[in-house]
């Protein structure tokens, strides 16, 4: 698991065929000024959600990079565990969107993103 991930806690919980699902450890590391959850830390889970819910979706020969991350921010987020939502959105050879939700532990979306991801041959 990549250095980021560890430190965002990351957990993957499956794949339905549709919906990638993914648990965060929001920490009190992250915290801002006012107690909750710093916005960079959410744009982070995010990215991580929308990238593993395309994984998820591809064939294990392809892989995808983040080409932009439109990230909307909701509701304070708090210390303790989040989940990722993840579902392709639209798919061509090339492209993919992704978009994600986090929830948190009372089922409170407190962000969401869409992702435009390039898809590339792994080397």
């Amino acid at each position: 698991m990549p250095p980021g991930a560890q430190l965002l806690g990351r957990e993957w919980l499956g794949f339905d065929g549709e919906i990638a699902t993914v648990r965060f450890e929001a920490k009190p590391l992250f915290t801002n000024r006012h107690g909750t959850i710093q916005g960079g830390f959410l744009a982070a889970m995010l990215d991580s959600a929308t990238g593993l819910g395309a994984l998820a979706a591809l064939p294990a020969t392809r892989t995808v990079v983040t080409r932009t991350l439109t990230t909307r921010f909701l509701k304070p987020a708090r210390i303790g565990p989040i989940t990722a939502k993840a579902k392709v959105i639209s798919q061509t050879d090339r492209d993919m969107i992704v978009e994600a939700d986090l929830i948190d532990a009372n089922d409170v979306t407190v962000a969401s993103a869409t992702a435009e991801l390039r898809i590339l041959d792994k080397r």
